[in-house]
């Protein structure tokens, strides 16, 4: 069996592990195994369930990190059954693209080294994270940052979908939870009390005709609502859990200013409502004219992929960019519909998203 489908099966495997973020445990001990027994060294998992494995280098040149994480966005209980539609080569299941197929790339990439007899003149670090989705707040990177710092050569995250496009750029994330609170009752005998549900979804209402920007692109979302016990209860507890990103910094900085007020504002007597900082990426980027970029657009080019484009996203390299550390994030292949059960990722274009690995770790080291 070729490197690509065994990548593709492993892909198949990691994607029935379900690991909904703080619960990535299954599949790391998995993760654990599989680079075990590819014949990697110094595997072990971290204390926040990080999987490390070093592919020892031919010299002392510093060491080039790939991730790629491994919790996905749906819950436990989520029907994970892949199939395959009308077109052959598409691949359609939850989690498939994001982002199983990048964590069995880690692998594919290093059996495609071996395969190739490749020795890198420095250290590969393979590390399988946690914490890349939701509230995880990109716990897992933060860990692997520390962990390496400033010493590798790059870091270089990996996506399932995506492929062509090189993110250099980190979308700033603040997420809140709101909550709001009051002494409750019957909805009949206690009617004009005040409800915490009310108070919120009054709130919310605000929240939701805010104006913001077209360029730099900025957006807020009401993610989850909940709260209240029964229909006819007055509630006495609400809350709600808010997303707020942009691509510039000091734009990002205004709409949370303008929400703090808001909610200070939605305050009344009998009704105490709470803030609670939830998610803060960071934000940071590397000029478009870098030699990690550029080397990824001419691995690109060497691929024959065509269509290359440069994007902002907010994904594990935001840690590293926000400290100006040298990183990119990039996908294997086309697909589409992700963070929906239906998500799919085309097969045929893996063999020159895994390439494009390839030829950026082999370069990473000259940088």
């Amino acid at each position: 069996m070729n490197v690509i489908d065994r990548m593709l099966d492993q892909a198949v495997v990691i994607q029935q592990i379900a690991a909904p973020t703080f619960a990535e445990a299954r599949r790391a001990e998995y993760m654990r195994d599989q680079f075990q027994a590819t014949g990697l060294k110094e595997v072990e998992i971290d204390v926040v369930g990080n999987v490390y494995a070093c592919r020892p280098g031919a010299g002392d040149h510093a060491p080039v990190i790939v991730s790629a994480h491994t919790d996905t966005v749906f819950p436990a209980q989520t029907e994970l059954t892949l199939r395959r539609d009308a077109n052959p080569s598409r691949l359609v299941g939850p989690g498939i693209g994001d982002n199983s197929l990048g964590v069995a790339a880690l692998l594919g990439l290093v059996w495609a080294l071996d395969a190739d007899r490749i020795e890198t003149p420095g250290d590969l670090w393979l590390v399988a994270n946690t914490c890349e989705e939701g509230l995880g707040d990109l716990r897992g990177m933060h860990a692997t940052v520390a962990r390496f710092g400033r010493a590798p050569a790059a870091y270089l995250v990996l996506e399932g979908m995506a492929l062509g496009t090189i993110y250099h750029k980190a979308i700033g994330v603040r997420r809140y939870r709101i909550s709001a609170r009051t002494e409750g009752g019957h909805s009949w005998l206690h009617f004009g009390r005040p409800s915490a549900i009310h108070a919120l979804v009054r709130l919310g209402a605000r929240l939701t005709e805010l104006i913001v920007p077209e360029t730099p692109k900025t957006t807020y979302n009401l993610g989850v609502i909940g709260g209240g016990t029964t229909v006819n209860t007055i509630a006495s507890e609400a809350n709600l859990q808010l997303d707020l990103r942009s691509e510039d910094p000091a734009v990002l900085t205004a709409l949370v200013a303008r929400v703090e007020a808001m909610t200070r504002e939605a305050a009344q007597p009998g009704v105490e409502i709470g803030l609670e900082v939830i998610g803060d990426r960071p934000t940071g980027e590397i000029a478009r004219d870098h030699p990690l970029v550029q080397l990824a657009a001419e691995a690109l080019t060497a691929c024959s992929v065509k269509d290359i484009s440069y994007d902002n996203g907010s994904t594990d390299a935001n840690v590293p960019l926000s400290l100006g550390l040298p990183c990119i994030c990039v996908g294997l292949t086309c697909g589409g519909n992700a963070h929906r059960p239906d998500e799919f990722i085309e097969t045929e274009p893996v063999e020159a998203g895994l390439k494009h690995v390839v030829r950026i770790v082999r370069g990473a080291y000259s940088l």
